[in-house]
């Protein structure tokens, strides 16, 4: 009897006041979660200004830079203009192929379609947003007059250096006409950008509050002046 006790004390029995691991382990856990320190809380983005970059930096600066310029670009019309104006001198010099042209047309024309697909690349990977001293719009309206120029004046130079003109000529000057009338089209949208800009007057002239402190600060006020004067004028 005494030894299935002891049998009983060594393999299932548990002395009184004895706990489970299990339990002790959680008990410990909870008794360190209460002394520990509290968990930090979670990082709040800040919140940004919809109409501007605000305190964007990096990659998330571009990529809002990149949805607003391809959303100025694509949607206002500046880009179907320009991909219109490239597909006529594409197509003018596809037509062009079949026939003898003067150098000094294919020429002008390759400078005009590269022109525009640089306006292209620079409006559509928003590197004008990093170019803030470069007035894009003004540079706009003046390569969109010299296009509409150039191109005028290469369908007229294509129609005098030849006395007899195939269909497939009169196609392509008919296309470089057509492309130098897109860039006009181009000019109206970018009145868009001054609308209700004024330009600034005596920008250099400080205003009056600013003009009386740096006055007060260069030499003291007449009323001082007299005093002194009336000062020295009494010791002496």
């Amino acid at each position: 009897m005494a030894d299935k006790g002891k049998k009983g004390d060594k393999s299932g029995g548990k002395q009184e006041g004895e706990q489970p691991l299990g339990e002790d382990k959680k008990g410990e856990d909870k008794k360190g979660e209460k002394k520990g320190e509290e968990p930090p809380p979670p990082k709040i983005k800040s919140v940004q200004p919809k109409d501007e970059v605000g305190t964007r930096k990096g990659c998330r600066r571009y990529r809002w830079e990149l949805k607003d310029s391809n959303k100025e670009f694509w949607m206002v019309g500046h880009a179907l203009i320009k991909i219109l104006s490239v597909g006529c001198l594409v197509g003018a010099l596809i037509v062009f192929t079949g026939t003898v042209v003067h150098p000094l047309v294919t020429l002008m024309i390759i400078m005009e379609l590269s022109i525009f697909l640089f306006f292209i690349f620079i409006y559509t990977f928003a590197i004008n947003k990093y170019m803030p001293f470069i007035l894009w719009p003004v540079t706009d309206i003046i390569n969109d007059l010299c296009a509409t120029a150039f191109l005028v004046g290469t369908a007229i130079y294509a129609v005098l250096t030849r006395e007899t003109m195939p269909v497939n000529y009169v196609v392509s000057v008919a296309l470089i006409a057509v492309a130098a009338f897109f860039p006009i089209i181009d000019i109206c949208l970018q009145r868009k950008h001054f609308r209700g800009k004024k330009v600034k007057r005596n920008v250099l002239v400080p205003p009056p509050k600013l003009a009386e402190t740096e006055k007060a600060k260069g030499g003291p006020k007449p009323k001082e002046e007299k005093k002194g004067k009336a000062a020295k004028a009494g010791k002496k």
